[in-house]
């Protein structure tokens, strides 16, 4: 299954803020590039590089994220790519967390742990434990039901065999799941899910999950440390107080910036309604791994994107409600986001439309 057409029209404020780790996007990379495919170009036109993705702060927005592994899914053709990149992950990616992890008193602790501190993992799903099911389960949600199918299906292939391939390198290569369910159809060929999880995989599901059995989930980490473990929840705490700081403030940015459209609020207006200075607000933003002109820019997209898809409105009507100076604009705007022209994109959005309600 390969990804056609825009991909993440969600109309949230998690699409264009950037509060997402980029391991994934590492790991894509490494990947892609041990199969012969440069996913640079692809990571440059969405504002990134090797260089920046290697820095510590750096948080990139789910669009970002989607866009990229859109593209990797086009160029690679393997629709169980997100098996790989999971296969690939290393516990030390997720620094104190990792470390965190490890010196955990049991798997259930550890998995539990992980869910708690999601945000920090880089993960681009919500996940949950639930109860029951002969020990318990750990499910995995997209964020946004009406991403595009494949790179859902990435996201959660992704984020479940990374679980487990994780679960391995920290107690031992015996481990396996009880089960592992997936919402999605059943792939063509579901081999490497197999060979992966090593335990009975069901698609169809009514939900995403890997089911752990009692045992394993009381089972006792092998480099169990509390006084390891309560030196880096003090860390933990202070990173996960500062990114949802960081996060409420992004939010309320581009709150600010879609209510004033087509005008768009100064960055020095913006600090005025913060009580700040602009090269404060400018710094804040730059913890955050953006800046004031790409928040505007992904509001802009979002809402061309939903205006787009009203076809009663002609080009011209909404690059004046989304505050461009002319249709010229607003196609070079459109050409850079999606690589299409206005009208192309309209056709796909209307595509999509039309098979959400198939």
């Amino acid at each position: 299954m390969t990804s056609s057409g825009p991909t993440g029209f969600s109309g949230t404020s998690r699409s264009t803020s950037a509060t997402i780790r980029p391991s994934i996007l590492r790991y894509l990379a490494v990947v892609a590039r041990e199969r012969g495919i440069d996913l640079q170009p692809d990571l440059t036109a969405v504002g990134l590089d090797t260089a920046v993705l290697q820095s510590p702060e750096l948080r990139v927005s789910y669009r970002q994220g989607s866009s990229v592994i859109a593209r990797a899914l086009d160029l690679t053709g393997d629709p169980a790519l997100g098996l790989a990149v999971g296969g690939a992950q290393r516990m030390t990616a997720w620094g104190p967390l990792g470390f965190a992890l490890l010196a955990s008193e049991t798997l259930r602790d550890a998995v539990e742990l992980g869910v708690r501190c999601q945000n920090l993992t880089g993960a681009m799903l919500v996940f949950s434990i639930q109860a029951g099911h002969g020990g318990f389960a750990l499910r995995a949600d997209l964020p946004d039901p009406e991403l595009d199918q494949a790179v859902g299906v990435f996201l959660l292939d992704e984020a479940l065999s990374s679980v487990v391939t994780l679960i391995r390198l920290a107690v031992g290569d015996s481990f396996a799941p009880r089960l592992v369910e997936f919402a999605y159809p059943a792939p063509a060929d579901s081999t490497r899910h197999g060979e992966l999880f090593r335990c009975p995989v069901r698609f169809g599901a009514e939900a995403n999950r890997c089911v752990f059995t009692p045992g394993w989930a009381r089972s006792p980490m092998p480099d169990r440390d509390p006084w390891a473990l309560a030196s880096m929840m003090a860390l933990l705490d202070r990173e996960m107080s500062s990114r949802r700081e960081q996060q409420d403030l992004l939010e309320v940015l581009e709150v600010a910036i879609a209510r004033s459209l087509p005008e768009v609020p100064s960055v020095a207006e913006q600090a005025r309604r913060h009580s700040t200075s602009e090269r404060t607000l400018r710094r804040r933003l730059a913890q955050c791994g953006t800046t004031y002109e790409a928040i505007v820019d992904g509001v802009r997209r979002e809402r061309v994107e939903q205006l787009l898809g009203r076809s009663s409105l002609t080009l011209h009507d909404v690059a004046r409600r989304v505050g461009f100076a002319d249709e010229r604009a607003l196609r070079r705007a459109v050409r850079r986001w999606h690589g299409m022209a206005p009208l192309e994109l309209r056709r796909a959005l209307d595509e999509l439309e039309k098979a959400a309600v198939h």
